[in-house]
């Protein structure tokens, strides 16, 4: 008898005893089958983080520069679809699909290419020592063990296979817990996440374009914080790259 490889083994057992159904219309065999991925109605525009507004640089608007510590912000869809908010609660609480990082990393992907961001964004400074990176949102340990996995790294991942951006995971390191945000109000986010972020290996984000990859941007106190210690380490910029936004 051949023996099933270990992942396959897996992939089989999930298919026996969690199969694999849209989770928007049913549907076997994926979990968000492209015709539920079509009725999204992926945003070809880009956000202000701050004020919301839209605009055409892929920057934060000129009014609220000095607000946030991020460059601009990519965001694909409202957390207000009752698709998304379901298919974003499947990824992070039970059942943990974690499988869902692929259709989540296509959206994102589907966004950059309507609001039609060229290449160079990515690559005009590949090989001058200031080549772009991946760098998730961390979550604490105790977080980490809960859930299994980090989120936003899952989705970095795939993103990374689709824009041939590396990922660095040992940079940007979560140092405590802290009050889940989605539980807090704006201020009492800002106040939950001051100090729970640090940076070790300042030397591999000195220069670089980061994107900060997370899967919600609500008040963008999280990722705001991460910007401002990544910034603080020599990042030259640093974009948001999230799912949806609250």
């Amino acid at each position: 008898m051949w023996k099933i490889p270990i992942f396959q083994f897996k992939e089989f057992l999930l298919n026996i005893f969690l199969p694999r159904t849209c989770l928007g219309c049913g549907r076997e065999r994926s979990w968000l089958c492209e015709d539920c991925i079509a009725t999204l109605d992926i945003q070809n525009w880009c956000l202000c983080p701050v004020c919301q507004k839209r605009v055409l640089d892929f920057k934060t608007c000129e009014k609220c520069k000095g607000k946030t510590k991020l460059t601009g912000l990519f965001v694909p869809l409202s957390y207000q679809k009752l698709l998304i908010k379901k298919i974003i609660q499947c990824f992070k609480y039970e059942p943990f699909l974690k499988e869902l990082s692929q259709s989540l990393s296509y959206i994102i992907i589907s966004h950059l290419n309507l609001i039609e961001l060229p290449r160079t964004f990515f690559f005009q400074e590949k090989g001058a020592g200031q080549d772009p990176l991946l760098v998730p949102v961390p979550l604490y340990k105790s977080r980490l063990r809960w859930r299994g996995y980090n989120q936003a790294e899952e989705i970095a991942k795939e993103l990374s296979k689709s824009l041939d951006v590396p990922i660095e995971n040992n940079c940007l390191i979560r140092r405590k817990s802290t009050t889940p945000q989605i539980e807090l109000t704006g201020l009492e986010r800002e106040e939950n996440i001051k100090g729970a972020f640090s940076c070790q290996n300042a030397e591999r984000i000195k220069g670089k374009k980061i994107l900060l990859v997370d899967d919600v941007y609500t008040t963008g106190a999280t990722m705001g914080e991460c910007a401002r210690v990544l910034k603080e380490m020599g990042a030259r910029e640093v974009w948001g790259v999230v799912v949806a936004r609250g």
